[in-house]
Formats: structure tokens, sequence, C-alpha cells
């Protein structure tokens, strides 16, 4: 990896570490705090949310009614999400130690806090809770995938695509086959610790 390479890759950090701090100071703005695993807003905060939620009957009559409608083949889902959970969690714990790759922790990808909100009504929470799910899941996968791609490939494809994952922007460019074996064996290297 060139020098300019390597400088962007720690400017992006930097960056990536001041969005985390200004995240922090809105959260402060917005008057919650984290206690444990519990969200505590403050007393006047949760009173202006109880007044702006909407009661169950009223919601489900000013629910859309093709919302109501897709809700089977979203809610259908789960089936492939929960097959998809099973799949990438056996896989892990069998290879990952045969690998010597430092396991993904599933905790890290899979939060439920929208529950705290006192503005959504139940069923709003429980969607809420399904796309944590889905989403926390999918974002687990990946970790998963890219570790292992980091293993066996850590090469950048010649086309561009969109979604890469985080550990992407560090693989060895297309076509560069200087010390790839040296290199190859620096990332596995890399993997045995917790954070590659």
């Amino acid at each position: 990896m060139n020098e300019r390479i390597r400088e962007l890759l720690d400017r992006m950090t930097a960056l990536e570490d001041e969005l985390r701090t200004a995240l922090h100071e809105q959260e402060d703005r917005l008057s919650y705090r984290i206690q444990d695993k519990r969200i505590e807003f403050e007393r006047s905060v949760r009173e202006a949310h109880l007044r702006v939620k909407t009661g169950l009957f009223r919601w489900l009559v000013q629910y859309r009614p093709l919302n109501l409608i897709t809700g089977p083949i979203i809610y259908g889902m789960i089936l492939p999400l929960i097959l998809l959970d099973f799949c990438v969690s056996v896989y892990q714990y069998t290879c990952f130690p045969i690998y010597r790759i430092a396991r993904v922790k599933r905790v890290d990808y899979f939060v439920y806090d929208r529950r705290h909100l006192a503005y959504l009504n139940i069923i709003e929470k429980f969607h809420c809770s399904y796309c944590a799910y889905a989403n926390g899941l999918l974002g687990y996968a990946t970790e998963i995938v890219a570790r292992t791609e980091l293993y066996f490939c850590p090469i950048k494809h010649a086309r561009k695509r969109l979604g890469q994952h985080g550990l992407y922007r560090r693989f060895i460019s297309y076509g560069d086959a200087a010390d790839y074996a040296e290199r190859l064996e620096q990332y596995r290297q890399s993997l045995e610790r917790k954070q590659p």
C-alpha cells in the first residue's frame, strides 16, 4: 500500500472518530443518557414523548392499507433471516478457531434500544425490533464474511461496486502482485487480534 493511500486511510479513521464524538455530543443535546443497558431521558423529554405518542386504535385507523397488505411478506422474511443467523453463527464457531480468526461479537451488532422511546406504540416498537434484528444480522454476517475474505482473498475487485465492508479499503489493489504471499500472511496474523 503506498504512502498516500495509507495517509488517506488514517485521515478516514480520524474522521470516523470525529463523527463518533459529534454523535455523542448530539446525544447530550437530546437529554438522554445510557445507564447499563437502559436509556433514560430527562423527565421533561419523556413527558413530551408521551404527548406525541399515537394510540393503538388511532394508529390502526390511520395506518396505510398497503402497509398492512405487505406486512406478511416483510415478516415472512423472518424464516430466512433465522436460517442465515444459524448458518453464519455455526460457520463462525466451527471455522474461525481453525483459521485462528477472532470471533465477531454478536452483541456489537444487535441493538434493541428503540423500545425505550415513549412516543412509539407497541406495534411500532415491534416493527423497530424486527428491523433492528434484520439489520443487525446483516451487519453481523457481513463482518463474518469480511473476515473470511480478508483471510482467504484480500484483493480488491477491478470493477468498483457499492456496499463494501469496512475491511475492504485495506485490501490489496487488483493486479498488485508484489509481496502478495507476505502481505496475505500479515492479514491473517492481524485476524488473530480482536479487531483486524
